[in-house]
């Protein structure tokens, strides 16, 4: 198609250029009334004059501040239109949607920092919360040896959610279950009992709170309890024996739901 001179019209493509929209767009506001073109070349493509031109730009601003192109209709078309009325309208859905989107930018930016560090706490924080014991350096650590699983993610987004009240009820819901643990065992209380059984349910629910677990998983964690050096000494820190009794009652617990602790993997 032959191109054409400003003073005589603009073509389609290039006057969808000139407002940064698509043929196709034009083409629509075209076959709705919305903007007609004035002219036509003798071969019947558009042309898009001076004036065109000029209410194709007051369309693509007002459809950029969210209007609806009926109302744009009325605010081109209606005299009886309030139209600073109508801008005033628009401008407060604008600026509660600037509101919406600050706040989805915090939120992810919390949700980036909590992917990356895992606890949104201070040292400070940290050792408040969950004890002089804590090491701050131990979230990166994880991190570290964690990062690329699914679990370190579902922690991640857990831990972007909360602040240090919530995780303030995590650490008393960990401590109060090591005493009903440490208890359990002072009592005798025998491995695939239905107490003990129960025991197990209720550290999978209080673990929750990091990621799910499964019971093939708790397995393992269990056996790290016993056998890594870290955690076997803050359980026998709560009661001497206490990490080699939970790893049994978590075993006696797998067998009664089919599960060989023997051979049980993280899934």
């Amino acid at each position: 198609m032959p191109d054409v001179t400003d003073a005589d019209g603009l073509t389609v493509g290039r006057a969808a250029a000139r407002l940064g929209v698509t043929v196709r767009t034009l083409h629509h506001w075209d076959d709705i009334g919305l903007a007609t073109p004035s002219l036509r070349t003798p071969a019947g493509y558009r042309l898009y004059t001076a004036g065109d031109l000029d209410r194709l730009h007051r369309i693509v601003v007002y459809r950029e501040t969210g209007l609806d192109l009926d109302r744009i209709r009325a605010v081109l078309d209606d005299s009886a239109t309030d139209v600073p009325g109508a801008l005033r309208a628009q401008r407060a859905l604008v600026a509660e949607r600037i509101d919406r989107l600050q706040q989805l930018g915090a939120g992810l930016d919390r949700m980036i920092d909590a992917h990356e560090r895992g606890l949104l706490l201070t040292a400070e924080q940290q050792a408040a919360i969950f004890g002089p014991g804590w090491d701050p350096a131990w979230p990166a650590e994880a991190r570290e040896r964690y990062g690329h699983t699914a679990q370190w993610q579902q922690y991640a987004e857990r831990s972007a959610a909360r602040g240090p009240a919530e995780w303030r009820a995590v650490a008393d819901a960990v401590a109060d279950l090591d005493r009903t643990l440490a208890e359990a065992m002072d009592a005798g209380v025998v491995p695939g009992s239905p107490e003990a059984n129960r025991l197990v349910e209720r550290h999978r629910e209080v673990f929750a709170a990091y990621f799910p677990l499964t019971r093939q998983m708790q397995v393992c964690l269990a056996r790290t309890y016993e056998t890594d050096l870290a955690f076997a000494a803050h359980y026998d820190g709560v009661r001497t024996g206490l990490a080699a009794w939970f790893r049994r009652i978590v075993d006696a617990d797998a067998r009664a739901h089919g599960i060989d602790p023997d051979t049980a993997t993280w899934q």
